[in-house]
């Protein structure tokens, strides 16, 4: 028995010991929390117009239909009352909670897996008012009146949903089982573990909370992560470009030129030797160079979408044709460097020039009139902030676009991993995709305006024209072979829409797949895995559902297919080229230099 109580105290001892360490580093907390220079405040909530038309529609429908607002309200008080009086006996008795044959709405939500949310009293309790807290609130915003615009309806469902998962009882300790279970098994170790994750988080992002997903110590740049050889043979202010080294004894003559986008850095097609786009072109008898964005800061202020076509696309073609002795490349362009490849293929229409005999486009809008999951982003209210915040500091800085997106996922993207550091105090794990997607890149203040206003929030591409480089560019005039690579879960360049602008193009040669799986895992998926399939359809006249409903499902990887398109469009068989030339030496190896800079805050 005395061993048993020297035991108890010593725990008792070591947790006090751990609450006082605790203690301690909020003096550092502060301290980090002081260097923070946050973004302009009108990009973290939506303008206080929207909740004023919120509670007129609201107050309007209640004046409307009386009867039914008060039922659901009674309805809502009474089942709150009884979840109560039910966890105040059960726990009176000392009893576990008891199944019942209520429908659990939470059902299958892994954030609510631990057994203690079902058989204690306490915790059943805090999870079904949750539940219901959040039905709730869904309920309300099916009961605004239809007179609400409908754009101003999807920014008022974000950010009530936003505020439903922020309000998730897992996110708080006093309501987590499984984070005051780890303190407990560790003595309250696991939370000084956890202060200590999110002060180092907060002193490395000059005080803004921005949570790391992967462990940035596990990867080093051509070590262990963007390990293919290569030479940077070119260098401007706008980017460095990468000549991959050959793996074949014969390559095709027409070079292949990738533009990846500049809000990530391009290494995302170069992980790891198994899964890297940019190792299997190479190793299927191709010259490779691939574009590597600098990192925008202040200095880049004025730099627009003209200079990402001039210095950028146009000059990494120019170079690609002169390293190689050819007049044509084929190119590649992800995401928004898919959808200026578009821009800069209708200038050089205009201009007769017939570099490029093929284009392909990854996950590429061009018609933004259905804004999807970000129409509470493309308002004037966050587009106005946005503006405000890009002409303080010249680049539109990289947490800002990292937070948006991450906001889309808030529960994997951001609450999730906050618990498992903050209140279980585990390390993030070494996860190549996770440690690329913390790695964002700042843009320039004049480019992202150009983009915001005049392609996503204008859409003059597809309509009456976007002006650029002294021409009227619009998506007819591209008329070069073209495929479009698209994902089926896409949730920020939805294949349908990728699909409308793709139909608006001048080209007669076109060929439109759509992947299995998301924006990332849909584009970077080896053949040698054999995870996701991909669905092909000639036949491009009708809307988005006919396509798919008429498409064939192949098993496996979309790269095989498209690589036995682009072979057809890449000239006869050469002697490998090796990276350079004697007018263009070798400035770095890869992954290079501009992809080391890490984004300002």
């Amino acid at each position: 028995m005395a061993t048993q109580d020297n035991v108890a105290g010593e725990n008792v001892e070591k947790m006090n010991e751990n609450l006082a360490k605790v203690e301690q580093l909020s003096q550092r907390l502060v301290q980090a929390l002081a260097a923070r220079k946050p973004a302009n405040p009108t990009l973290n909530a939506p303008s206080q117009d929207l909740f004023a038309k919120a509670a007129s529609s609201y107050w309007t429908e209640m004046f409307e239909n009386p009867g039914k607002i008060y039922e659901q309200q009674l309805e809502y008080w009474g089942k709150s009352v009884r979840h109560f009086m039910e966890a105040q006996q059960m726990l009176m008795r000392g009893e576990a909670a008891e199944p019942d044959d209520t429908p659990d709405p939470l059902a299958g939500d892994k954030r609510f897996a631990n057994p203690l949310w079902e058989s204690h009293p306490y915790f059943k309790y805090v999870k079904r008012q949750y539940a219901l807290n959040a039905q709730a609130i869904e309920q309300a915003l099916e009961e605004i009146d239809e007179d609400l615009p409908e754009k101003d309806r999807l920014k008022l469902d974000y950010f009530a949903h936003q505020i439903i998962d922020m309000m998730s009882p897992t996110n708080f300790l006093g309501t987590n089982p499984d984070a005051l279970e780890r303190a407990i098994e560790t003595e309250g170790e696991s939370l000084v573990k956890g202060m200590e994750n999110l002060i180092a988080d907060l002193e490395a992002n000059n005080g803004e909370l921005v949570v790391r997903l992967a462990d940035d110590k596990a990867f080093e740049l051509g070590t262990n992560i963007a390990t293919t050889p290569g030479e940077v043979v070119y260098r401007n202010r706008m980017m460095e470009l990468i000549q991959y080294s050959p793996t074949t004894e014969q390559v095709h003559a027409i070079p292949l030129v990738i533009f990846p986008p500049w809000i990530n850095k391009f290494y995302i097609l170069d992980l790891k030797a198994q899964n890297s786009l940019i190792k299997w072109i190479t190793d299927q008898g191709y010259t490779l160079f691939v574009v590597s964005w600098v990192n925008a800061d202040a200095s880049h202020a004025d730099v627009g979408m003209e200079e990402y076509i001039e210095e950028g696309f146009l000059t990494a073609i120019r170079e690609a044709k002169a390293i190689t002795g050819q007049k044509q490349v084929n190119a590649v362009g992800y995401c928004i460097a898919g959808t200026t490849l578009h821009l800069t293929l209708a200038l050089m229409a205009k201009r007769g020039d017939k570099s490029v005999k093929s284009a392909t486009f990854f996950t590429a809008l061009t018609d933004f009139a259905e804004q999807g999951e970000f129409t509470p982003f493309l308002q004037d209210d966050f587009i106005d902030g946005i503006e405000e915040e890009v002409t303080a500091q010249g680049v539109l800085r990289s947490f800002i676009m990292g937070r948006t997106m991450s906001f889309l996922r808030s529960r994997d993207l951001i609450y999730q991993p906050a618990v498992r550091s903050y209140m279980m105090g585990e390390a993030p794990p070494a996860f190549d995709l996770l440690y690329w997607n913390g790695d964002g890149a700042n843009l320039p203040a004049k480019m992202t305006v150009q983009y915001l206003r005049g392609l996503c929030q204008g859409n003059h591409f597809v309509t009456d024209g976007f002006d650029l480089c002294g021409e009227r560019l619009h998506v007819s005039d591209v008329k070069v072979p073209l495929m479009s690579v698209t994902c089926e879960n896409d949730h920020i360049a939805a294949w349908k829409d990728c699909y409308r602008g793709f139909q608006q193009t001048g080209a007669k040669d076109r060929t439109f797949i759509v992947s299995e799986s998301g924006h990332i895992a849909g584009i970077v998926n080896p053949p040698a895995k054999k995870k996701y399939g991909h669905y092909t359809n000639d036949d491009l006249s009708g809307s988005p559902e006919d396509w798919l409903e008429r498409a064939t499902y192949h098993e496996g990887s979309w790269w095989p297919r498209w690589e036995a398109w682009l072979a057809k469009r890449s000239g006869k068989m050469v002697v490998a080229r090796e990276p350079g030339d004697s007018e263009h030496p070798a400035l770095a190896p890869a992954p290079g230099t501009y992809v080391r800079k890490k984004a300002s805050l």
